[in-house]
């Protein structure tokens, strides 16, 4: 089984003190989150912690356990260097294999991006750039165009209109959004979209950890369906980012090779790997992985702390085979910190690539995954 995770739950990527306090009504109070920007929090270690000892259920039916040894490569926990997705490899970990204390890698200095699980663009040219502006123009058109609606909906919630930055920003739409592309860095976005999304990641994110949902929406009364829409403009910003298939197999290119020699690696039992949601998000584009229907969650593409499993099997006919799933934590499991078990499990769908196709079981050959990763791998070395 290899497990590509999205880290847990974190706090802001910006201050409070910030662009979340000038595009807010100045008389509402930000969630008094945990820690400093952009690391895990308190209740995101917890929701880790339950989730790995879910899998410790699973992976004990499986007599997978058994095979784990301190001294063997039948396990691998590998993430990036950044404190939360360090600390969710952990949290999992450990709570996989209670005191054994499994070693998790870190492959540069602590709280540093590796290139591995970094979505940036490390092949680049003109005609790489004109290629990339044209397949997102085909798939999202206008930027701002295409989430208006949302727009709108979290401009109220946050009323921007008695917020510090109005009359100079009253709506997110004033700002024409575009993507850049440099050598060695992630896809970079700005206008409104940018500012929108920053606004949308907090909101999300207090949706989880404050336990009064009117709270969480300032005094506001919204429906699940609104908190799926004023979240469903970060994974739009993310979307439009890293999923255009010449940027996919751009940014995805070292996970994917990683992904694929765990697969192979016959000496793996189980690998978790853990990124964030650009690495997911860029992996499933670069395989041409059918847009899935993620129930019970607010988001809908690569929801906080989901795993994305490449498991393989040995047929009775002798024939290997594949299955992927996307796993997760409800919104409701998320908010009210439920412990995970077969009786209570995490939501598991499983994830279609175009193209190819499952046998009655709904499961495919693993030769034809690893070509599908393969492809993908080589349509690296023609951009």
């Amino acid at each position: 089984m290899v497990v590509l995770s999205r880290h847990n739950i974190r706090s802001p990527l910006v201050s409070k003190s910030s662009v979340l306090t000038r595009l807010t009504n100045s008389n509402y109070q930000w969630f008094a989150w945990t820690g400093s920007p952009s690391t895990l929090t308190a209740k995101g270690e917890r929701l880790e912690t339950i989730m790995g000892g879910f899998f410790k259920e699973w992976l004990t039916k499986k007599d997978f356990l058994s095979k784990y040894s301190p001294d063997n490569y039948a396990f691998r926990f590998y993430a990036n260097g950044k404190q939360r997705c360090q600390a969710t490899a952990n949290s999992f970990a450990n709570a996989l294999l209670p005191g054994k204390s499994p070693r998790v890698e870190m492959n540069v200095q602590f709280d540093k991006m590796d290139p591995v699980f970094n979505p940036q663009i490390t092949k680049i040219s003109d005609g790489f750039i004109a290629k990339a502006q044209s397949e997102i123009q085909s798939k999202f058109g206008d930027l701002n165009a295409g989430i208006a609606k949302e727009y709108a909906l979290m401009e109220n919630v946050i009323d921007i209109k008695n917020s510090p930055a109005y009359p100079d920003t009253s709506s997110f739409s004033q700002f024409p959004s575009s993507v850049s592309f440099s050598l060695n860095a992630e896809p970079s976005m700005s206008g409104g979209l940018k500012m929108a999304c920053t606004v949308s990641d907090a909101l999300s994110l207090q949706y989880y950890e404050e336990p009064d949902l009117n709270k969480a929406a300032f005094g506001h009364t919204l429906t699940f369906d609104d908190w799926v829409s004023i979240t469903s403009i970060k994974e739009w910003y993310q979307e439009v980012l890293f999923s255009a298939p010449s940027v996919a197999v751009n940014v995805a290119h070292p996970l994917l090779q990683v992904i694929l020699d765990e697969i192979q690696n016959k000496k793996r039992i189980f690998t978790f790997l853990c990124g964030h949601d650009s690495n997911v998000g860029s992996v499933l584009a670069a395989l041409n992985a059918e847009r899935a229907d993620l129930p019970n969650s607010i988001e809908k593409i690569t929801p906080i702390g989901c795993k994305l499993i490449f498991e393989t099997f040995v047929g009775y006919d002798g024939v290997e085979y594949a299955d992927i799933l996307m796993l997760y934590a409800s919104a409701d499991q998320l908010r009210n910190d439920t412990v995970l078990s077969y009786q209570q499990p995490p939501v598991a769908v499983k994830i279609k690539l175009s193209g190819l196709k499952a046998n009655a079981d709904g499961l495919y050959s693993l030769r034809d995954v690893e070509n599908r990763i393969s492809e993908a791998i080589k349509a690296y070395d023609t951009l």
